[in-house]
């Protein structure tokens, strides 16, 4: 029997058959890409917290946790070139490693993604009352909840937006989410130009600035560093969105690879100037404001650019947040869909239709809205518990990503990988195997790094819990035992390819009847 040509061959290795919508282009993947990231969100959103813990000089992170990544990112180009399909990292493991591994991969990015997307959408909060004052629409802020309920106020209302782009169709996703990092880009290059005609210091003096931070703990600077850190390694990931809308790419085993690539470096490029200019232009370093999360950035901003151009950056700043929440609901719907489709969720069949009109599932966008939207309602009254949370969600993309590395890294020791590459495909070569090696030892360091069991991170205001520092080890222990239990004793021997996702085969001519 062969299989019918169901005009996307790429998949009749999968046993899919097409039902998405294929109408990304080159931009539209790689703004994919680049909003996940979304250096005005990221780095306004976290420089804040990187100033306080290290000072001017935790600039240095930013260069080393691009480099880390971008091993990361070259062996995810190679396997986009490889299987542009929905869900990537999920698909991607299944042909590396085992089926168990698979969902593991799936289930901790998934439900690591929901999580992101519920704190991603608090950056509202740090940007939106600097631009308007009317926009706390929740007291004054200064009460003490008046803050955190703002903030999921504004932030269930872009949750509810990204839901009805979603539901509405990837066409409408792509151009709202292109049109949104085209203006993200040129904001993000105005800004730097601005910054640096602002300086008034040189760089040696940011770079070399601890700020005192490290003076007393055990590891003198390297402690605070390493906690500072943190605020880049929040930012930079998420560079796979382009190769999860694999099926909706055209040509996507050469436009997915390279979105990939040119995301993480324009991300590095812009972020880093950004921040290295807005530390040289800052007026005065030892302003506490900085260090405040009502300040940062935007404070910095505001202050070198005047109030009237400074909120015009800060508008770009908004539609910057708007189309990475946009870009992180999108890419978890395909992981859920990816899943569903091989009966790997509950209620599959429900979660892995696609509207055949819209040609995109909108069950999983309904969903995946309402699951964030109820971890968002953490903030209201226990933000430390959120704050965990959200810093988990990260620890738990960092393990997603290491079980695609590592899988990938056994099948090159045992020669299964690379396989062949198609003339003009992405491959990297004989650097494979350097690369592959560095990239998990790098998501290995930075994992840890992240759920290390820090006050500072997971308990740092409040009464003292212990099971609030030692949440990353406890919920990520919870999360992979519950969901490994529910798959390995019910769902395991249930999986495979849903008949409504199946290709459709042909048993070939006819056989003439078998004479009497």
């Amino acid at each position: 029997m062969r299989p019918q040509d169901d005009g996307d061959p790429q998949l009749a290795e999968f046993g899919y058959t097409q039902k998405l919508d294929r109408s990304i282009g080159r931009f539209a993947s790689f703004a994919a890409g680049i909003s996940y990231i979304s250096i005005l969100t990221g780095t306004f959103q976290l420089f804040y917290f990187g100033f306080g813990a290290g000072g001017p000089a935790y600039v240095w992170s930013w260069p080393m946790v691009f480099a880390g990544q971008l091993m990361v990112a070259l062996c995810f180009a190679e396997l986009a070139a490889r299987y542009p399909v929905a869900g990537s990292l999920y698909n991607w493991t299944k042909r590396l490693g085992s089926a168990t591994t698979s969902w593991l991969a799936g289930w901790v990015m998934l439900t690591a993604s929901i999580v992101t997307l519920a704190a991603t959408v608090l950056a509202y909060q740090i940007t939106l009352p600097q631009l308007w004052s009317g926009f706390q629409v929740v007291g004054d802020g200064t009460g003490t909840y008046d803050v955190p309920v703002n903030a999921v106020v504004l932030g269930g209302v872009l949750i509810l937006f990204t839901t009805l782009v979603n539901a509405f169709g990837v066409k409408l996703m792509s151009r709202i989410n292109s049109t949104g990092v085209l203006i993200e880009l040129v904001a993000a290059v105005l800004i730097v130009v601005i910054l640096g005609i602002s300086a008034t210091r040189g760089p040696q003096e940011v770079l070399t600035d601890t700020a005192g931070t490290g003076e007393g703990q055990s590891l003198d600077y390297l402690g605070a560093f390493l906690v500072a850190a943190l605020a880049s390694g929040y930012v930079m990931y998420g560079f796979d969105t382009a190769s999860s809308l694999g099926e909706e790419t055209k040509d996507p085993r050469r436009t997915a690879p390279r979105a990939i690539i040119r995301a993480i470096t324009a991300s590095f490029v812009l972020g880093g100037l950004i921040l290295l200019f807005g530390l040289m232009a800052a007026p005065d370093l030892a302003d506490p404001q900085l260090a405040s999360s009502s300040g940062g950035l935007q404070y910095v901003l505001l202050q070198v650019a005047g109030t009237g151009l400074g909120k015009a950056f800060l508008v770009c700043i908004v539609v910057a947040i708007t189309v990475c929440c946009l870009a992180v609901h999108t890419a978890t719907i395909r992981m859920a869909f990816a899943m569903a489709r091989d009966n790997g969720l509950p209620f599959s069949a429900r979660l892995a239709r696609v509207d055949p009109k819209r040609r995109t599932p909108v069950v999983p966008a309904v969903v995946i809205g309402v699951l964030a939207l109820a971890v968002l309602v953490l903030n209201i009254r226990q933000p430390q518990i959120f704050t965990a949370l959200t810093s988990i969600a990260v620890v738990m993309i960092y393990l997603a990503y290491l079980l695609v590395t590592v899988p990938m890294l056994i099948s090159r020791l045992r020669g299964r990988w690379p396989l062949p590459a198609e003339q003009g495909r992405f491959s990297l070569g004989r650097w494979g195997l350097p690369v592959n090696v560095l990239a998990v030892l790098w998501g290995a360091g930075m994992a840890l790094n992240l759920a290390w069991p820090r006050r500072e991170v997971y308990n740092a205001t409040g009464e003292q819990h212990w099971y609030l520092q030692w949440a990353a080890f406890v919920l990520i222990g919870g999360i992979v035992a519950v969901g490994l239990a529910w798959y390995l004793l019910r769902q395991r021997s249930r999986t495979g390819v849903l008949p409504e996702h199946a290709l459709a085969v042909d048993p070939g001519p006819t056989p003439p009847p078998t004479p009497a």
